[in-house]
């Protein structure tokens, strides 16, 4: 079946198969589909996240300000989330290849925008692409690799881990390494560009799999409308929100880091390497997937096990982020690298920990419902809380503003680790498979039910 064919879900009617015929496409080997499917993903969180230690000189250049800077990175976490909702289950209809072509345009659209930016407007613009593409790229991806190893699922799991969180952690670090030459803030984007068009020739030549729902008595536009979401049973709730609460403030910290912090940092700490800058902002989400990445699954474990897990995972990203803030001000850097590592080790505790019991919680039926609306609220912890502080820097400068919001953080991490924690066992009826917890282990790991 032809990409064509699969972006219109109009496949083509199979030819009689007789004697030694050969679909057309490139019957690439599993390995291989393992890497495009994975990679494509990788590659685009790695171009999503360049600019982070670029912020400064793009607002030096630009003549931006905190909250701009702010606007420029909260905007294509909005457009992540609106494809998320829009377009997160489009996979199961044109197909994971179709999905990852068009993710992998829009991304060099993206970073093309973006390169090329003269002003916030460009950048936005530029960032909001790319936002759309991570969104496609996120449901495909993880389907494809649970689909190539349908009796390895621990595996297609940590796969998914390490093409979203090792991506969004390498992205500064190859941001500021690339950062040389006249251009410094254009070097990188242009560069992963070209890296996304690379990926282009295998994905279109490539003989893929027929689309999970092709359309044939039903309507295109009906099987691409957007889907609501919902957590399903009352006693479910609790575990949906525990879950949501941790990850809007760690997702805030990991924002507050890729956008704003790297500026800070440089003019605290009196750093002028780049790669130095960017593999500061990436620390906390290094640290983070390490841990998931190392950590066995909690459904065997007892509620209070768990609630201690939570309790001490919140504890660390509370103390992580409100030690950061103060080594940040004082000049300390060593003490700063361990905050950091402290508070991303104690966001992958806490956050794998209640991603597991909210798959323990929801039914099956409902648990794609369950996880789009899990990420809607959790990504919107990059966007909201990073304009604010923006806006705040505006009025009472950068240092006042960035010890508030560690302070915040700080505070909420105690508030959810005394009330926040799960305290007694919440299942729903029947057991519930590894592959159902297994698609929660990563917040950029989403799989839609085929239902």
């Amino acid at each position: 079946m032809s990409l064509f064919a699969e972006l219109r879900m109009r496949p083509a009617a199979e030819p009689a198969m007789s004697g030694r015929f050969v679909a057309k496409g490139w019957d690439a080997s599993r390995t291989m589909r393992l890497a495009l499917s994975g990679g494509t993903l990788f590659v685009l969180l790695v171009g999503a996240n360049l600019a982070t230690p670029l912020y400064p000189g793009l607002s030096q250049r630009l003549g931006l300000g905190s909250l701009g800077i702010s606007i420029a990175f909260a905007s294509y976490v909005v457009s992540l989330i609106a494809v998320l909702l829009v377009a997160g289950h489009w996979s199961d209809h044109i197909g994971r290849r179709a999905a990852l072509t068009l993710a992998v345009v829009l991304g060099i659209a993206g970073v093309t925008v973006f390169a090329m930016a003269g002003s916030l407007l460009a950048l936005c613009v530029g960032r909001a692409l790319h936002g759309a593409a991570v969104a496609l790229a996120t449901g495909a991806s993880s389907a494809a690799l649970r689909e190539l190893l349908p009796n390895r699922v621990g595996w297609a799991s940590r796969f998914t881990l390490l093409s979203s969180s090792g991506g969004v952690a390498l992205g500064p670090l190859v941001g500021g390494a690339l950062a040389v030459g006249p251009v410094p803030t254009e070097v990188p984007f242009l560069a992963c560009g070209v890296v996304l068009a690379l990926l282009l020739a295998p994905l279109v030549l490539i003989k893929a799999r027929p689309a999970i729902r092709p359309a044939v008595d039903t309507s295109r536009s009906r099987l691409l409308a957007p889907r609501g979401f919902g957590v399903g049973q009352r006693s479910a709730r609790g575990a949906f929100w525990r879950a949501a609460a941790v990850g809007f403030l760690s997702f805030a910290v990991f924002g507050y880091f890729l956008s704003l912090a790297p500026g800070y940092l440089a003019a605290t700490l009196g750093i002028t390497s780049l790669p130095a800058i960017g593999a500061l902002a990436g620390l906390v989400l290094a640290a983070s997937a390490a841990v998931q990445l190392a950590g066995r699954g909690s459904a065997q474990r007892s509620p209070r096990t768990a609630g201690r897990i939570v309790r001490i995972g919140l504890a660390l990203l509370g103390a992580g982020t409100l030690g950061a803030g103060w080594a940040a001000s004082s000049g300390h850097a060593v003490l700063l690298v361990v905050a950091i590592v402290a508070a991303g080790v104690g966001q992958g505790m806490a956050f794998r920990e209640l991603f597991d019991g909210l798959a323990t919680a929801v039914a099956p039926e409902r648990h794609a419902q369950a996880v789009s609306g899990l990420y809607v609220v959790t990504y919107l912890g990059s966007a909201v809380p990073v304009i604010g502080v923006g806006a705040l820097a505006g009025a009472v400068g950068l240092p006042t503003a960035s010890a508030v919001f560690t302070a915040g953080c700080a505070v909420a991490a105690g508030i959810l680790a005394v009330f926040g924690a799960p305290r007694r066992a919440t299942r729903a009826a029947g057991p519930v498979p590894e592959s159902a917890r297994t698609r929660l282990s990563s917040p950029c790991g989403r799989r839609r039910d085929p239902s």
